[in-house]
């Protein structure tokens, strides 16, 4: 004998009981994330100076993903500078490598 059919009502009053998701929830928290992230990242590099720790600050505030030639074509600074910086911040924690790749990586803040 088949097993009866299941009665769709509890799923319902279950989907009805949950709070529904919002986008507008998920952008708040995904733009205080980022309000965090500068602010701690602002804090760090303070005592770095010249116009590319600020540059690249600015770019991974606006950007998901960021490459070093994307970074470069962005902030007008050396590939080398570039790199300088991008090891400096991940040593520190504040970006991350997420390709795992010795090539085409890419970085994103944390």
């Amino acid at each position: 004998m088949p097993p009866a059919p299941k009665d769709p009502k509890p799923n319902a009053a279950g989907c009805a009981e949950r709070k529904p998701f919002r986008a507008t929830d998920f952008f708040s928290s995904l733009l205080d994330d980022i309000e965090d992230w500068t602010a701690r990242a602002e804090t760090e590099m303070s005592p770095l100076s010249g116009k590319t720790p600020l540059a690249l600050r600015s770019v991974l505030t606006e950007w998901p993903l960021v490459s070093a030639p994307m970074a470069e074509a962005l902030t007008g600074a050396s590939r080398a500078a570039i790199q300088r910086n991008f090891t400096w911040m991940e040593a520190r924690g504040l970006i991350r490598e997420v390709t795992g790749q010795g090539r085409f990586r890419m970085w994103r803040n944390r």
